[in-house]
């Protein structure tokens, strides 16, 4: 029988701090959403390499901040795990407290979030059940609550609804993996196993924390590190077991900058009980990231993440998310997507909650898409943006003297400017967007519009925790314009 070969990474998207279970012969993936909703994105595969956007936990934040655009708050690195036919989703709000959905179902509706233990800083949760026992580990954010570098356990119901103890500090990495985070509880031939990446995101490594208590003292080995590939991180992630025959993998991401977190899985083999990841040469050192490996369950479905939306159906797909909670009438589906120029303070369009935004798929890739204007009132506008802490975006804008076609540009921290203005008497408009690879980590863009190559060339940057988005948006100084989008086209290059 033939072997299935996969390259790394198995997913060229921004899914954040990806945690996997699984249940049977099916896996599932959740990720960080932060400030996007909907939130916490659910992925399926059957073999750990193809993989699928099959649900979202929540649909919205519910705290009412997040009706205005919170850059970095929200859901930071959730778990996910099945107990007694549940799956649950554990799911950090750095700002609110450790926070539970759940379901039967993992492609159906889950459960309202509940909190299960309120404060500030508790970051990266993961339970185990023991018997009737259930604990939590946790990693600390000292942003918040003053400290990190260390991991903490707490206690709690084996239902997941209330706090039982208050944490305690079961290692700390201050002397030898300082910024340690992330923890994911494994258990295997007597031994507990807390996975944990440390260091930092872009120039850190993994370690293995293994006691034969669950609150300790724990012994740590590093097992998993850049060591000269081009690999670096390698970050947050999960140890899966892939069958019931003791064969074991790890999937973590890689920050590519403008790219996001991207998505590799590795191999893992066991030496003196410890899970070593990746190509292993000497038992007693870290392993390396692998650029190739054999499927770790030798099938291919031919899932994908999806793209591309031609907007027919009665849905908007699962692709996109907004960088607040959605606005009441923002859009409307049928007979294409329109996006309406909802009544918004003038405010710079990284701060405006309806914009439709999707991850960066690929090194290279091209965007097309058409629009027709329906702009009503003076400052009415719609257009495509390229958003990230520095973002430009094209815009289609209704003035007292007429429609103009514009490039604006703008950041977090300074004033938006126009580089390029020009009237238009138009009213359909094909916007395209080429995006380049031209260094590992650079993503350069430029823009053309009805066919016409518009001036500059740009180089994408990454948002607070996330990478580059891209996408539409349309908004107004009054109600009643809007804008029909038709046929989101993405082409993949490399």
């Amino acid at each position: 029988m033939e072997k299935y070969i996969y390259k790394n990474p198995i997913l060229q998207f921004d899914f954040s701090d990806p945690d996997v279970i699984r249940v049977g012969n099916d896996f599932y993936m959740v990720a960080s959403s932060f400030n996007l909703t909907p939130g916490v994105p659910v992925l399926h595969s059957k073999n750990l390499v193809e993989w699928k956007l099959i649900n979202y936990v929540f649909d919205k934040l519910p705290w009412e901040r997040f009706n205005n655009v919170c850059h970095g708050d929200g859901a930071w690195a959730p778990s996910i795990r099945y107990h007694n036919g549940t799956y649950y989703a554990v799911i950090p709000f750095p700002d609110e407290g450790i926070y539970v959905s759940e379901t039967k179902d993992p492609f159906g509706k889950w459960s309202e979030l509940r909190c299960l233990i309120p404060g500030k800083g508790l970051i990266d949760p993961c339970p185990f059940w023991e018997d009737d026992k259930c604990y939590v580990a946790v990693g600390f954010a000292k942003s918040r609550i003053g400290f990190n570098s260390c991991i903490g356990i707490y206690e709690v119901s084996s239902d997941l609804t209330r706090m039982i103890s208050d944490y305690k500090i079961v290692y700390d990495g201050h002397d030898h993996n300082p910024t340690i985070e992330g923890p994911k509880f494994n258990i295997r031939n007597g031994y507990y196993y807390i996975l944990c990446p440390a260091g930092s995101v872009k120039g850190g490594w993994q370690v293995a924390l293994r006691s034969k208590n669950i609150y300790g003292p724990y012994d740590s080995k590093v097992i998993l590190m850049q060591n000269g590939t081009k690999v670096n991180g390698p970050h947050q992630g999960a140890l899966i077991d892939v069958d019931d025959n003791d064969n074991w993998a790890f999937i973590h991401f890689q920050d590519m900058w403008a790219y996001g977190r991207i998505v590799h899985l590795q191999p893992v083999v066991w030496e003196n009980d410890w899970p070593l990841c990746g190509r292993v040469g000497d038992p007693l050192l870290a392993g390396a990231p692998v650029d190739e490996e054999y499927y770790p369950v030798n099938i291919k479905t031919g899932d994908k993440v999806q793209i591309s939306d031609d907007f027919t159906n009665s849905q908007l797909s699962l692709m996109w998310q907004t960088p607040a909670n959605k606005r009441e009438g923002m859009y409307e589906i049928g007979d294409g997507l329109v996006l309406n120029c909802l009544k918004t303070e003038e405010l710079p369009l990284h701060l405006v909650p309806q914009v439709l935004t999707t991850k960066v798929p690929a090194l290279e890739f091209n965007v097309q898409v058409e629009s027709i204007s329906y702009l009503k009132n003076i400052g009415d506008e719609f257009g495509f943006t390229v958003m990230g802490e520095a973002y430009t975006y094209l815009c289609i804008k209704k003035e007292e003297d007429g429609t103009y076609l514009m490039i604006k540009r703008g950041t977090y921290h300074l004033d938006e400017e126009v580089l390029f203005k020009e009237k238009t008497n138009e009213y359909h408009f094909v916007f395209e967007v080429e995006f380049t690879n031209e260094a590992i980590y650079d993503l350069k863009y430029s823009y053309k519009v009805n066919g016409k190559n518009l001036p500059f060339n740009f180089t994408a940057k990454a948002g607070r925790w996330i990478g580059t988005t891209y996408g539409i948006y349309a908004r107004g100084l009054e109600d009643g314009g809007f804008a029909r989008f038709k046929d989101f086209k993405v082409e993949v290059i490399k």
